[in-house]
């Protein structure tokens, strides 16, 4: 361990203007270990019984995996209060080191390059208890209005470990999982993928995913839920979409879900192909506001558009569709699709789905209405930090990610200034990171490759620094004078103005720029570029 820690120590480093600590536990949270370097998942097998009315459960995971290079210590992770009862390979039991919420599980048998190989985990306690789900997650223990249990899970950022035993970081997923989920009687569990079968004498039910899938996305769900579903012709074929709701809620969602279908004909328009037919598409009702669990997407919105009721954007805009169905559905092409490696990252998940939101206004009512709800939740943006947080710690960046990552995007659109191919580079960014995990640098580059010119000063800017670029300029006597303050070095990001309301491009540094007008002529910065303006 002496050696790890010297290893690990090296990579942490900080982003934020205010010094951060971080500790082991960060690291071996967040950082990939030699001990999870060494093998590549395979495959899960999860198999757990769920005692609401003990809030406790038991099971095991089967971890399938394939060895990439010679080693003999495998790190699993699984959080407090939860423990691990015992650790197998081929029917041996195996001694196994705990440091926290890592395990160091000793292999036995000689671990060779190319051979597949799997443990089995078993565990048993009461999980972490959700505080303000999704937000501060874990299991949310409810009771719908008749009494019966009402149950939920949702770990992104504070991470899977804490109710199943797993290889705790983004960078591998899993290429296939069952969950088998023994639920009590009377009651329904959904999980993500296909229902392969209902083992009706232990009602336990057996769900199947053939993608990969990252670990915060694998959820339970547990309730007295009733089905009904619809066959949507997609741009892959036909896509089961599957809903399960409270039985009292069955009438109010299948108007609410009329929009499920108008979210993936949009979608698909944008992004391409919904990535996971294979294992079907569903809303979940859960006992909480939602979230982007992979297939089977959670859904608390309460059944009314906005946000709980409220538009985000304060403009009208937000009320023309609900948040939670929109927003959560969005993430199936970027954070299940394209997923970050690092929570560095997360703003790829959040700023794209974010911007994902005035796409469907777009669709269903115009290019117009989008802006003016992307301009309109600018107001929610506080610029506190970069977006980018620090590597290797499993610390995300600012909140802003959302709000301003979607006008990060709009304004990259500006630049384009090619619908056909904004839509092309979206799609075509869905197609080339296709079930994959990727940094920030590889979206970035992407991007970039789609525009003439260098922008990676425009990321560097907008990712890296909290600092929105300053616009300002001056007219004396027939001159136009302008500049960029408040930049980094080499910052020239083109910017479309209005002379006397007629288009014009430049191309302002931060240093002092001419441009000889007319007397009179008044200018504007075209609003749907995220700068500051200030004029003298």
């Amino acid at each position: 361990m002496n050696k790890f820690l010297v290893l690990f120590a090296s990579l942490l480093f900080f982003q934020f203007s205010n010094a951060q600590e971080f500790t082991q536990q960060d690291t071996l949270r967040g950082s990939i270990t030699p001990e999870r370097a060494w093998w590549d998942l395979n495959y899960y097998h999860l198999d757990i019984e769920v005692q609401p009315d003990d809030k406790f459960i038991s099971g095991t995971n089967t971890i399938r995996y394939k060895v990439l290079d010679a080693n003999q210590v495998l790190q699993v992770d699984l959080q407090p209060p939860l423990s691990i009862e015992k650790v197998t390979q081929d029917g041996k039991k195996l001694e196994f080191e705990t440091n926290g919420n890592a395990h160091f599980v000793k292999l036995e048998k000689t671990q060779k390059e190319g051979d597949y190989n799997e443990i089995v985990v078993h565990y048993s306690g009461h999980p972490k208890e959700a505080v303000r789900a999704p937000w501060d997650g874990g299991f949310s223990w409810k009771k719908d209005e008749n009494g019966n249990h009402f149950v939920g899970t949702s770990c992104q950022g504070l991470g899977a470990s804490v109710w199943w035993p797993n290889k705790d970081h983004m960078y591998d997923e899993v290429d296939s999982m069952l969950m088998s989920v023994k639920v009590p009687k009377g009651l329904t569990g959904v999980s993500n993928g296909r229902l392969r079968k209902v083992d009706k004498d232990t009602n336990t039910y057996h769900w199947f995913v053939s993608n990969p899938i990252n670990n915060y996305g694998v959820n339970v769900n547990i309730g007295d839920y009733v089905h009904f579903g619809e066959d949507y012709e997609g741009e892959k074929g036909m896509l089961d979409m599957d809903y399960y709701v409270l039985r009292d809620n069955l009438e109010k969602a299948k108007e609410q879900f009329k929009q499920a279908p108008k979210m993936m004909e949009a979608f698909e328009h944008w992004f391409g192909p919904y990535p996971f037919y294979e294992d079907s598409f569903k809303l979940v009702e859960v006992p909480y506001l939602g979230m982007e669990h992979q297939s089977s997407v959670t859904y608390g919105n309460q059944y009314g558009n906005g946000y709980l009721g409220r538009d985000l954007s304060g403009t009208g805009w937000g009320l023309k569709f609900d948040y939670i169905i929109i927003h959560e559905a969005g993430h199936e092409w970027f954070a299940n699709n394209i997923t970050y490696k690092d929570i560095a990252d997360m703003w790829v998940h959040e700023g794209f789905t974010m911007y994902s939101e005035s796409l469907f206004i777009e669709y269903y009512y115009g290019k117009e209405a989008a802006a003016e709800y992307l301009l309109g939740i600018r107001k929610n943006i506080r610029n506190d930090r970069p977006l980018i947080g620090p590597y290797d710690v499993n610390k995300s960046g600012s909140g802003d990610m959302y709000n301003k990552g979607a006008n990060i995007l709009h304004t990259f659109r500006q630049i384009m200034d090619d619908d056909e191919q904004w839509r092309a580079t979206l799609r075509g960014v869905n197609e080339e990171f296709y079930h994959e995990t990727v940094t920030s640098k590889q979206i970035e580059n992407y991007l970039d490759n789609q525009v003439k010119g260098d922008f990676g000063t425009f990321f560097d800017q907008y990712l890296r620094t909290a600092d929105i670029p300053i616009f300002e300029y001056e007219i004396q006597d027939g001159i136009f004078k302008y500049r960029y303050q408040k930049v980094v070095d080499d910052f020239k990001m083109p910017l479309r103005i209005l002379l006397d309301k007629e288009p014009k491009w430049i191309t302002p540094s931060s240093n002092w720029h001419q441009l000889a007008i007319k007397k009179g002529t008044s200018v504007q910065v075209d609003p749907n570029f995220y700068v500051e303006v200030k004029s003298k």
